[in-house]
């Protein structure tokens, strides 16, 4: 009975999040489970819903809603956000691999754990164990490889690395994912999430951590990665509304209806539209999302922010 309660709850969960995206903060592991993930061509959205020392998963026929399959894991995991604009991913662009998260409950964490399944069979293939905190950044289009980020500061979630883990050889990779181009340490909060169409490439726009903000482009499938400044956008008080839409040969950065910068997916030149105005002409500024991350910052420098939620026990 209380499985078919919770299948139920998904379900009107998944109707009701319909083609939006998850909300949360990647930093602090909001759950965006409920409004689940999906990729391009796929049929279906994966959805999960915690249950107390459980999660139950579901994959979801995105036209209608009918629940295709689910499955009990014991703990707590959850699709992971990737920006603050309530991106989600971890799901493989070729539809086979699906990866959740055990959300944190408190910033450092010492270990950080990963559910793998297998998107299609529906059963869990392993479960990655790494220690130290992580989340989760992209997945490469076939599913061998997760692209994680590696906080590297007790008190500071704005210092970090890319690092890359090898699924089937069950290792990370020694070496963080850097811009041969530019070495400097990447700095800065995930603001928007956009990927390329067949899942390869994963675009991020960063806030820059106080100086200029960035576009992070990540090829997934080669394990490389390019980040390109965005100085226009420097000191703009509208930054925390901007999002990513890969347009084409281009990624877009759009200030709602309008095109502030577009940034070529091959030579990586930064350009603005001929039409485009200047960042932050509109009178009417978002704060909600720049006043929160700034003062979840300010928590989490101060060493005293704990998420209250139990711990979940794995087994």
């Amino acid at each position: 009975m209380r499985l078919a309660v919770l299948v139920g709850m998904l379900a009107a969960a998944a109707v009701a999040c319909g083609g939006a995206s998850a909300d949360g903060l990647p930093v602090l592991g909001i759950d965006v489970g409920s409004s689940g993930v999906t990729v391009p061509g796929s049929p279906y959205r994966f959805v999960t819903l915690g249950a107390n020392r459980e999660t139950i998963v579901a994959r979801v026929d995105r036209h209608g809603g009918r629940i295709v399959a689910t499955r009990v894991l014991a703990g707590h995991f959850t699709v992971p956000a990737v920006a603050y604009d309530g991106s989600a991913s971890g799901l493989s662009a070729d539809g086979r691999e699906l990866v959740l998260i055990e959300p944190r409950t408190s910033f450092p964490r010492r270990e950080t754990t990963f559910a793998v399944l297998d998107a299609r069979r529906f059963v869990l293939r392993r479960l990655v164990r790494l220690r130290g905190d992580f989340s989760f950044d992209a997945l490469s289009p076939n599913g061998g490889r997760l692209y994680l980020i590696q906080y590297l500061s007790p008190r500071d979630p704005t210092r970090y690395a890319v690092r890359a883990y090898d699924v089937r050889a069950e290792r990370l990779l020694s070496k963080p994912i850097v811009d041969p181009r530019d070495r400097e340490q990447m700095h800065g909060q995930p603001i928007s999430r956009a990927t390329s169409p067949d899942g390869r490439w994963a675009y991020t726009l960063y806030d820059g951590g106080g100086e200029a903000p960035f576009l992070h482009a990540l090829d997934t499938a080669q394990g490389t990665a390019r980040c390109i400044d965005l100085d226009a956008l420097a000191g703009s008080k509208y930054l925390w509304r901007l999002r990513l839409h890969v347009t084409g040969h281009s990624v877009a950065v759009r200030d709602r209806a309008e095109t502030e910068l577009l940034v070529d997916r091959s030579s990586f030149a930064v350009a603005k539209p001929a039409s485009a105005p200047e960042a932050g002409a509109d009178s009417t500024p978002i704060w909600g999302w720049a006043l929160g991350a700034t003062a979840l910052a300010a928590l989490l420098a101060g060493g005293g922010f704990v998420v209250a939620r139990r711990r979940p026990v794995l087994g």
